[in-house]
């Protein structure tokens, strides 16, 4: 019998298949199809601190709006307070108790003060972990890389030291050397690494000269960057490796499984294969592992790692030149020659 089983910052799932945070969560029935169709966790959406203060400041505008038009009208609105972090925190109430599977909030603040408020709000809901949004928009020259990741290790310390959830962190790929930061993270005492996060980026529409949302869902080949650092990291540090960005297909997860991640988070195959996709990716990652007699999880996992191949060009950039040089082969193989 496929033994699926693994382990994920520190809490065994019944399967490697991890809903990331996205908007689907939300919604109660939502999530419990995902739990049906064999998500053996949650990560909730995401609370942003950002997007709080936002709402915040557009509340006292429309509230202010009419205020002193005349001497006898200095408020025309009772006095109001946004209610910050509250609604985010009671649907997160709501979705632990809608599921029995893991779920693991998301928190991505702006203030050393306030992620480690957030993050005491967030475990008080009953969450079983709690995952870190680290990356830095570079808007400042004078500010050094360093120094933004120096601070990242401080806040994590923090939190790591005031509750008692295990806590993740995902990371962009924007480090100068993201092996570096992984492993000092890894000892200040994280749990798991979550690689990457897809950050939104600016799109312009020429017709009307403008800024425009543009947040295409993420493509298959969009995992290879993932895939190589499932593989580097595997063997080198002792939190979980999870594999994020371009997971589609159940032989996908196994791809970094066998690189060394011990989970993958899908979202967009959700949004394009509906939640129900989830059944079929962990009956074509069982599919694939009785066709080559592997009963658990732990069989391959790392197999291919570069702590296990004897191959030392694979995780290099030599793999470029060896690429370069077999690219006539390639090029027939693709019909171009």
């Amino acid at each position: 019998m496929i033994n699926l089983k693994t382990n994920y910052m520190g809490l065994e799932l019944k399967n490697p298949i991890v809903v990331g945070a996205n908007n689907l969560v939300t919604n109660v029935n939502s999530l419990k199809q995902m739990e049906e169709a064999g998500a053996a966790a949650v990560v909730f959406k995401s609370l942003f601190e950002e997007q709080i203060q936002l709402e915040a400041a557009q509340m006292d505008d429309e509230m202010d709006e009419y205020a002193d038009r005349h001497a006898e009208m200095t408020s025309l609105f009772p006095n109001l307070e946004h209610a910050g972090p509250r609604e985010h925190l009671l649907n997160v109430q709501n979705a632990r108790k809608a599921l029995s599977i893991p779920l693991i909030a998301s928190l991505n603040a702006i203030y050393n003060e306030t992620w480690l408020e957030y993050a005491k709000l967030l475990e008080d809901k009953g969450v079983d972990g709690l995952e870190l949004n680290f990356y830095s928009v570079p808007r400042n020259p004078d500010v050094s890389g360093e120094d933004i990741i120096k601070d990242q290790i401080e806040i994590l310390k923090k939190i790591k030291s005031s509750i008692s959830v295990p806590v993740s962190v995902k990371l962009s790929p924007f480090y100068a050397n993201p092996l570096n930061v992984i492993s000092r993270m890894d000892k200040a005492g994280v749990d798991a690494f979550v690689l990457f996060n897809r950050l939104f980026q600016n799109e312009i529409d020429l017709d009307n000269e403008k800024f425009v949302v543009d947040f295409p869902l993420s493509e298959a080949f969009e995992n290879k960057l993932p895939l190589r650092y499932a593989g580097l990291l595997y063997g080198q540090v002792k939190a979980g490796i999870v594999s994020n960005t371009g997971i589609q297909q159940g032989t996908d997860a196994v791809k970094m499984i066998m690189a060394g991640a011990d989970a993958v988070q899908v979202v967009g195959t959700l949004y394009k294969n509906k939640v129900q996709h989830i059944s079929k990716m962990l009956k074509d990652i069982e599919a694939w592992m009785e066709g080559k007699g592997y009963k658990s999880l732990k069989d391959f996992r790392g197999k291919l790692s570069n702590k296990e191949i004897n191959d030392p060009f694979i995780y290099k950039r030599a793999q470029y030149v060896d690429l370069l040089l077999k690219s006539e082969e390639l090029f027939k193989k693709e019909g171009l020659m």
